[in-house]
């Protein structure tokens, strides 16, 4: 595929965003920075697991198609909408309910499940198992969200 060097690069925007976006909810809600910042740091990671990829599987065709979503105008789609977000919110931050929702929103959209579908395959290619371990601690964002909600009384929108 020859997008894939630029569906790398926008993967990693992905995740640079949400870290990003987590970031201003965790300034915003002191109340939850603690839950905020261990997300800013895993999507951070996100972002350093695909760089490094990126960067050591040369050539790029042996990084594994499969670890990231293949439409790239999707992608960069996604990341607008984030980079939109990000500076309204900056001005106007969300109520708290609107944080977690969107956030829960955003891990279930197509370019954080594509990176989790790929974290929680079972296969034995070398390279798969090495991102998979790196990043053994980081899974499951969106059912981590949506149990901090309800621990916390936030409802949850569907």
């Amino acid at each position: 595929m020859k997008q894939i060097p630029l569906v790398i690069d926008e993967s990693i925007k992905l995740e640079l965003n949400v870290s990003e976006l987590y970031s201003l909810f965790q300034r915003s809600f002191p109340e939850d920075a603690d839950f905020w910042w261990e997300l800013v740091l895993e999507e951070k990671n996100h972002a350093a697991l695909i760089q490094s990829g990126k960067e050591h599987f040369e050539p790029i065709t042996e990084f594994p198609p499969y670890l990231l979503h293949h439409n790239l105008q999707e992608l960069e789609d996604i990341n607008s909408d984030l980079l939109a977000l990000i500076k309204q919110f900056e001005n106007t931050p969300p109520l708290r309910a609107e944080a977690f929702n969107l956030a829960l929103k955003i891990e279930n959209s197509a370019g954080e499940l594509h990176f989790q579908e790929f974290m929680n395959k079972e296969e034995d290619l070398i390279i798969g198992n090495i991102f998979r371990k790196l990043n053994k601690d980081d899974k499951e964002h969106a059912m981590r969200i949506r149990t901090y909600m309800q621990e916390h009384g936030i409802s949850v929108q569907e």
